[in-house]
């Protein structure tokens, strides 16, 4: 039975500042809470489940803060949890939707070290517990910042092509200069890499439905390997207007997709492709599977996204979820490369497995997430923290 849960707020060695058509990413100066990443250790019967999540707001488009995800928790969804068994997800889940609804970073962070302390209770990794293993090597995708000079979108894009040998990219649009000026990027990055890299386009909502068939139309010379959630996250209509107009480039739902009815509207209106799924957008590793069962049904490709910005831990459970997709579902490449090195390494994980090789990574083996905490990091990055007991 769960005994106690730890909600630790987590400093960040770096400050990453991004920018895309819907707001800034940013982390957050030293010492902010706003923009750090929650961390949960559930204490139940001997073992010690883990997880961490980074609420993505201010300044992009889901609603959680770090505030609200430990206000979720600590006054809420965590009581709620004490004295249940770790392995009662289903009842876990059904108490989540009845005590606080969305609220989907809070949920995920909770579900993941639930998981975490399940596989560690049984000795086995996380995807054995969630449909185990169709693919061990996980392929990465880089985002690429928007810029004001395509040279620096190239230079970032050159960084991963060379150094880390990422062989997918995601280009951001919908910046200052109008969909005439993404396809002036997008060529200028086409030209940079030739046809051997693929190349995805990403507006996040930023375009309207005619601005984005007239930039596809534009840009279909130079080879759109995707196009990820040009218009507002709503309009499903418009959404099924472009798949329609994009004649065999893959459209795929972000911003659209957040909760498994999300998922079910988005079928009925044949308006993508793909499903983008983010462990924090929608609340876990038990609700990404729900959403992938329909993806399943409507023969829609899964593609997984989330930065997980120097976290390991965020990393290696889109890592697990990632390797329970067959591969002949499996749209791309993952998103969470920024978790596992390129900026930094993550301070709280010592001997980490996960090991950019090629433009992939391998898929944790150990129990649970299969990485080891170092307490005395934790200890030393912690903001503030915060008890949840009987």
């Amino acid at each position: 039975m769960i005994e106690r849960i730890e909600v630790l707020v987590t400093e960040l060695p770096i400050r990453l500042k991004r920018v895309f058509s819907s707001g800034s990413y940013d982390t957050g100066p030293p010492k902010q809470l706003l923009g750090k990443p929650v961390f949960v250790k559930i204490f139940a019967e001997g073992v010690v489940g883990c997880a961490q999540i980074r609420p993505i707001s201010p300044g992009h488009f889901v609603a959680d803060t770090t505030h609200s995800v430990v206000a979720a928790i600590t006054e809420i969804l965590g009581p709620n949890l004490i004295g249940r068994s770790i392995f009662d997800i289903e009842a876990i889940t059904e108490m989540f939707d009845l005590r606080l609804a969305a609220n989907p970073a809070a949920r995920a962070v909770l579900d993941i070290a639930l998981h975490d302390a399940m596989g560690k209770a049984l000795g086995v990794p996380v995807h054995k517990l969630i449909g185990g293993c169709s693919q061990s090597v996980i392929p990465l995708e880089w985002s690429v910042s928007l810029a004001d000079d395509v040279a620096v979108m190239i230079a970032e894009a050159r960084r991963a092509v060379e150094e880390f040998g990422i062989k997918v990219l995601c280009i951001k649009a919908a910046g200052k200069g109008g969909w005439k000026q993404d396809v002036r990027n997008f060529e200028a990055v086409r030209n940079a890499f030739g046809p051997d890299i693929v190349i995805g386009v990403d507006p996040n909502t930023g375009w309207s439905v005619p601005d984005t068939i007239a930039a596809l139309n534009a840009m279909r010379p130079f080879d759109v390997g995707y196009l990820e959630q040009p218009i507002g996250r709503r309009d499903l209509d418009g959404l099924a207007e472009i798949r329609r107009a994009a004649a065999g480039i893959p459209l795929m739902a972000d911003e659209s997709l957040f909760t498994v009815e999300d998922a079910v509207d988005l079928v009925r209106h044949r308006a993508v492709d793909v499903f983008c799924i983010k462990l924090y957008k929608v609340g876990g590793l038990s609700a990404a599977r729900r959403i992938a069962a329909v993806a399943k049904g409507a023969n829609i490709l899964l593609n997984c996204g989330g930065l997980a910005t120097v976290s390991n831990f965020e990393a290696a459970a889109a890592a697990h979820f990632c390797a329970t997709i067959p591969v002949r579902q499996t749209f791309g490449a993952a998103e969470f490369v920024f978790g596992l090195g390129p900026l930094g390494r993550d301070p709280l994980v010592a001997d980490t497995p996960l090991v950019i090789a090629d433009g992939a990574v391998a898929v944790p083996t150990g129990p649970g997430l299969g990485l080891t905490l170092d307490e005395a990091a934790l200890d030393r990055m912690t903001l503030q923290k915060t008890v949840v007991t009987r």
